[in-house]
């Protein structure tokens, strides 16, 4: 996703003549460069070449000229940037400090800039038990995607009709993923079946989908969270950010493996 930063040829060329050991490089790059904006922002703009995951804005809390600031900043080396939960206050006032520059929205989350990141080899299997799950599902994609991960996805084959999951997970295994993010709501079931029936690492996404008592998300992610069923790990309700980033280092890393 991320353009490597101006000063990563000079160290790799410090290290090939012998300027810079080996060691002091990666601590260089380690650090990363962190970015002071104004008042109200410290971005660490290092993190994507650290840790493999970007810069993510999450966008609750801020005011629209903070959210627009920060990804102008961004995008100064960057090819592209993730919103999480922009108002559409927020999207407009992006929209118009970077005219010309793609804006496309997905679910809960947006993307401003222009490009593809680089496929790592990584596969991400993403699941909504029901349709209203998907504005947070979509959330988790785009930030798998965004790492280089490709992402295959199936909506609406939650347990209230659970013979609706046979068929996606005979695609599933053909396309033989690397760790599967499932979203759910109501009572948040489908996660534990799922990580049941494949051999890899499931990510639950609880959601704030569901009637009365429990229906914030709470009833989901405690079922989740108290699961009998191996591998399967939860994130917040609606962290879908938290999802997308914990799948994809999943993949990025399995990816590795398999090209050695």
């Amino acid at each position: 996703m991320h353009k490597p930063p101006k000063d990563l040829d000079a160290t790799l060329a410090a290290v090939a003549r012998g300027a810079l050991s080996p060691s002091e490089a990666a601590e260089r790059l380690r650090r990363g460069e962190v970015r002071y904006l104004d008042e109200f922002a410290v971005l660490d703009l290092g993190r994507a070449a650290r840790k493999g995951v970007p810069e993510i804005i999450y966008a609750p809390g801020k005011t629209a000229t903070q959210v627009a600031k920060i990804c102008a900043t961004i995008l100064e080396r960057s090819e592209r940037v993730i919103v999480s939960g922009p108002t559409p206050e927020q999207e407009r006032l992006l929209r118009d400090t970077l005219p010309g520059t793609p804006i496309r929205s997905t679910g809960k989350a947006l993307v401003a800039g222009s490009g593809e990141p680089t496929p790592t080899g990584g596969r991400v299997i993403a699941i909504s038990a029901g349709t209203s799950d998907l504005p947070v599902l979509e959330e988790a994609a785009v930030v798998a995607r965004e790492m280089g991960v490709e992402v295959k996805s199936f909506h609406d084959v939650g347990v209230a009709g659970i013979h609706r999951l046979a068929g996606p997970l005979e695609e599933m295994h053909a396309f033989d993923p690397d760790c599967v993010v499932v979203a759910a709501g109501m009572e948040g079931a489908l996660p534990s079946v799922v990580s049941a029936l494949v051999a890899v690492p499931v990510v639950g996404l609880p959601t704030s989908t569901g009637y009365g008592l429990g229906g914030d998300g709470t009833a989901a992610i405690l079922g989740m969270l108290q699961s009998c069923s191996p591998g399967l790990s939860v994130v917040n309700v609606d962290n879908g950010t938290g999802a997308g980033v914990t799948a994809a280092l999943v993949a990025n890393r399995a990816a590795g493996y398999r090209e050695t």
